[in-house]
C-alpha cells in the first residue's frame, strides 16, 4: 500500500544521532513535510523556528548539551507555541509525565513505526493550528475592544453584565436614547448581532470573570 502523503509543514528534528536524523528526515520528506534538523538543542535555539507557520518539533531526550526537556523549557520561556514530541530509546515513566505536564504533545518510543509517527505529527500540527486560530480571533477581538470609547466600554461591560438600558443609563447618568445609540455603536464595532455573541466575546476575552471578581471584592 502506498504511503499516504500528509499536508505541508516543518518537522524540526533533534537529535545527536547523525543516521537517525538522516532516516527521519528521509521518511517524513517522503509523507510530504518539509524538514530541518539539528545535531543539538543549541542550534535550534540559535536558528529559532517559526512557530507562525504550520510545524512541530521532534525531540530527543538525551542529547549532550541541553537536554530535550531543558530545551522544552527555554522554548516556553521564549513563547514558542510550536507542539513538541518527544522521542526515546529510554523511556521513564517521571520524565515522560514531566514533560507532557510542561506542555508536551505526546512521548514516543524508539524505534517508531512510521504510521504512529506520521499520526503522532498529523494530531500535534491540527492542535497547534486550531490553538493558532482560536489566538488570531482573539487578537482580532481584542483589536476591536480597543477601538471602543471609554463610553462605550462602560455600556460594553454592563450589557454583558446581563443589565438593560433603562438601568445602564440610570447607572451612568444619561438617557436611554443615548444608551440605545451606544450599545448600537458597541454591537457594530465588535461585529456582532446578537447580545449572546457579545457576552461570549467578554466570556473569552476574561472581563466577565474580572468584572465578577471586582464586584466581590466591593
Amino acid at each position: 500500500m502506498p504511503e499516504t502523503v500528509h499536508a505541508g509543514g516543518t518537522i524540526h528534528v533533534v537529535d545527536d544521532d547523525a543516521s537517525f536524523r538522516t532516516a527521519l528526515e528521509r521518511r517524513l520528506r517522503k509523507a510530504g513535510y518539509e524538514v530541518a534538523t539539528y545535531p543539538s538543542a543549541q542550534q535550534l535555539l540559535e536558528r529559532l523556528p517559526d512557530d507562525t507557520r504550520p510545524g512541530c518539533i521532534l525531540l530527543d531526550v538525551r542529547i549532550p548539551g541541553l537536554s530535550g526537556p531543558e530545551l522544552q523549557k527555554r522554548l516556553s520561556e521564549l513563547g514558542s507555541t510550536l507542539p513538541i514530541l518527544f522521542l526515546t530509546g529510554y523511556p521513564d515513566v517521571r520524565t515522560t509525565v514531566d514533560t507532557i505536564k510542561a506542555g508536551a504533545e505526546d512521548f514516543l518510543v524508539k524505534p517508531i513505526a512510521s504510521e504512529q509517527l506520521l499520526h503522532a505529527i498529523e494530531q500535534a500540527m491540527t492542535h497547534h493550528e486550531a490553538a493558532r486560530a482560536s489566538r488570531a480571533r482573539l487578537d482580532v477581538m481584542r483589536t476591536h475592544l480597543g477601538g471602543l470609547t471609554p463610553r462605550e466600554r462602560q455600556v460594553f461591560e454592563l450589557v454583558v453584565q446581563g443589565k438593560i438600558n433603562k438601568q445602564i443609563a440610570r447607572q451612568l447618568g444619561t438617557t436611554e436614547r443615548t444608551i440605545k445609540a451606544h450599545r448600537h455603536r458597541v454591537m457594530e464595532k465588535m461585529s456582532v448581532q446578537s447580545l449572546a455573541e457579545l457576552v461570549s466575546i467578554a466570556e473569552r476575552l476574561g472581563i466577565l470573570g474580572g468584572l465578577a471578581a471586582g464586584k466581590s471584592r466591593d
